[in-house]
C-alpha cells in the first residue's frame, strides 16, 4: 500500500508538475466557454473545474486522467438552468454524485466489458472531431496574426521535442504558451489577437461552501432527477472510456469502480462550492499524459494552480492569447485521433468499420457520447450476434436407421438462430422416434426453449417420439424451466 502510494503521487515529480501547469492553462478558457454553454456564470465552471480535479486527484481509480467541466455534461445542463436557475443546476450536481457513487458500489463499471474495441476507436475519433471543431470558431473571421501565431504555435509544439539536449527539458505546449505570451504582451495593441481575458469575467475570490437553496421535497426530485441520470450516465461513460485510453497510452490498468464513486465524491464537491457536474476529459487528459503527467500529482497541481492562476494571477492569465491555446487543443485533436483505424479500413471487416463509423457520425452531429456509444455498442451486439447464429448447423444422418433418424445439432441456440433451428428439421418425414443430440449445443435463452418446444410438437404432431441426448446441466436448466415436456 505505501509503495503504491509513494509510486503514484510521488513516482514522477517533476512531469506531473509541469504537466499540470500545462493542463491548469489549457482548462481555463474551456471551462469559460463550457459555462457559456451551460447558460452559467464563467466562475461556476471554472470553481466546478477546481473542485473535481482536486477530489479526483485523491479519489479517482485512474492516475494522470483530468476531470473537470465539460462540453459534453454543460450541452446537458442548458434547459434546467434555463427554466429553474442555477440552485437547481446545483441540487442536481448533488443528485448526480450520490448517482454515481451507487453505479460505483453496484459495480457498473464492470459493463465496460461490453463496449466493443471499434466502439472505443470510433469514440476517440469523434472527440478528436469535436475538439478540432471547438477550435474553428477561433480560427474563424480573424486577422492573419491569429494564423501566424497559431502556425508558431504547431511549430513550436511539434519541433522542440527534437532539439537535441533541450529538447526533454521542458513539455511543448507550456513552452508554446509562455513564448506566445510573451509575444503577444511584447507586442501589445499592435496585434489583433483575442486573449483569455476575451473569453469572460474571471473570479476573484476562492469558492465558498454553499447548500443549494431549493425545497428539499418530491417536486424538486421530481425537476432534477432527469438531468442527473443523464449526466451520472453521461459523466460516467465519458470517465470509463477516456480511463480505457489512458490505461492504452500508458501500460497501466486503472480501478472502474472506484473511478465511478471518486467521480461522484468530486461531483458532490462541485455542487458543494458552487459548481457544475463534470466529469473526464480526453483532451486534457492526452495534453497530461503527452506532457509527461503519470500520477495523481499532476492532476492535483492541475485543479489547485487553475485556481490560484484565476484568482490571484488573473492579470496575467487575461494575456494568454487564444492562439496558443488552440495550438495546443489541434496538437491534443491530432494525437488523440487512431489514424491507424483509417489506414487498416481495407483490411478490418465490414461490419467493424462500420461500427466505427456509426460511432463515428452519431457522435459528431448530435454532440452527445452517450447517444453515439450507445449506437456503437447496439450495432456491435447486432453484428455479433448475426455471425454467432450463421454458426449453427443441424444436421442428420444420410440414411435413417430403421424407423429412427438422428439429429446433431452444433453451435449456439439463441434468438437469433431459432429461425436456422427449427428449419434444420425435416417434421414432415414419417418416422417413429427423432434423436436430437445436443452434445455440442448450448441453449442460450426463452427463444431457444420455444423453439425446441415448438420442433418437439411437430414432430410429435406425425407421431414421431422425440429423444434429447447430451444435454449439458445449464442448457438442461433452461429447458426444464421454459420446456419441462422436453
Amino acid at each position: 500500500m505505501r509503495e503504491r502510494i509513494r509510486q503514484e503521487w510521488f513516482g514522477n515529480v517533476r512531469g506531473d508538475l509541469l504537466s499540470g501547469t500545462v493542463v491548469a492553462l489549457a482548462l481555463i478558457p474551456e471551462a469559460i466557454a463550457f459555462s457559456i454553454i451551460a447558460g452559467v456564470d464563467p466562475k461556476v465552471g471554472l470553481y466546478a473545474s477546481f473542485c473535481i480535479a482536486v477530489i479526483i486527484a485523491f479519489t479517482g481509480g485512474r492516475p494522470a486522467m483530468i476531470s473537470a467541466a465539460t462540453g459534453a455534461m454543460a450541452l446537458l445542463m442548458v434547459t434546467l438552468v434555463r427554466e429553474h436557475g442555477l440552485q437547481y443546476l446545483m441540487a442536481a450536481t448533488l443528485l448526480t454524485g450520490l448517482l454515481q457513487i451507487l453505479a460505483g458500489y453496484l459495480r457498473l463499471g464492470a459493463l465496460m466489458r461490453f463496449v466493443s474495441r471499434s466502439v472505443v476507436t470510433g469514440f476517440v475519433n469523434a472527440l478528436a472531431i469535436l475538439i478540432f471543431m471547438a477550435q474553428l470558431p477561433e480560427l474563424t473571421n480573424v486577422s492573419w496574426q491569429v494564423y501566424a501565431m497559431t502556425a508558431a504555435g504547431l511549430g513550436i509544439i511539434y519541433l522542440f521535442p527534437r532539439l537535441p539536449r533541450i529538447g526533454t527539458l521542458l513539455p511543448s505546449p507550456l513552452l508554446c504558451i509562455v513564448l506566445l505570451t510573451a509575444v503577444s504582451v511584447g507586442l501589445g495593441l499592435g496585434l489583433e489577437v483575442r486573449t483569455v481575458g476575451d473569453m469572460g469575467a474571471l473570479p476573484d475570490t476562492l469558492p465558498v461552501f454553499m447548500w443549494p437553496e431549493v425545497p428539499l421535497n418530491l417536486e424538486t426530485l421530481a425537476i432534477i432527477f432527469p438531468y442527473s441520470a443523464a449526466l451520472a450516465v453521461v459523466g460516467l461513460l465519458e470517465s470509463l472510456m477516456t480511463a480505457a485510453i489512458v490505461d492504452e497510452m500508458t501500460g497501466t490498468r486503472s480501478d472502474r469502480h472506484r473511478e465511478c464513486k471518486g467521480q461522484g465524491l468530486a461531483n458532490i464537491a462541485a455542487g458543494l462550492m458552487g459548481g457544475m457536474a463534470g466529469c473526464a476529459m480526453i483532451g486534457q487528459s492526452v495534453i497530461n499524459v503527452k506532457s509527461g503527467g503519470r500520477g495523481r500529482l499532476s492532476t492535483l497541481v492541475a485543479g489547485a494552480l487553475l485556481i490560484v492562476m484565476v484568482v490571484f494571477l488573473d492579470e496575467w492569465i487575461r494575456q494568454i492569447p487564444m492562439a496558443a491555446l488552440v495550438a495546443v487543443m489541434i496538437m491534443v485533436s491530432i494525437g488523440t485521433f487512431s489514424w491507424g483505424s483509417v489506414l487498416r479500413m481495407h483490411k478490418t471487416p465490414l461490419a467493424t468499420n462500420l461500427v466505427m463509423l456509426s460511432t463515428v457520425a452519431v457522435v459528431v452531429v448530435t454532440h452527445n457520447l452517450a447517444l453515439g456509444v450507445l449506437t456503437g455498442v447496439l450495432l456491435a451486439c447486432l453484428f455479433f450476434a448475426h455471425k454467432v447464429a450463421r454458426t449453427l448447423l443441424v444436421h442428420s444422418d444420410s440414411e435413417r436407421h430403421g424407423a429412427t433418424r438422428t439429429y446433431r445439432v452444433h453451435g449456439q441456440v439463441f434468438f437469433a438462430s431459432t429461425e436456422q433451428f427449427c428449419a434444420g428439421f425435416d417434421t414432415g418425414e414419417s418416422l417413429e422416434r427423432v434423436v436430437i443430440d445436443l452434445s455440442d449445443a448450448h441453449f442460450w435463452d426463452l427463444s431457444a426453449a420455444e423453439a425446441l418446444t415448438t420442433v418437439r410438437r411437430r414432430f410429435e404432431a406425425a407421431g414421431t417420439e422425440v429423444q434429447l441426448t447430451g444435454v449439458s446441466d445449464a442448457s438442461a436448466a433452461l429447458l426444464g424451466r421454459f420446456a419441462p415436456a422436453t
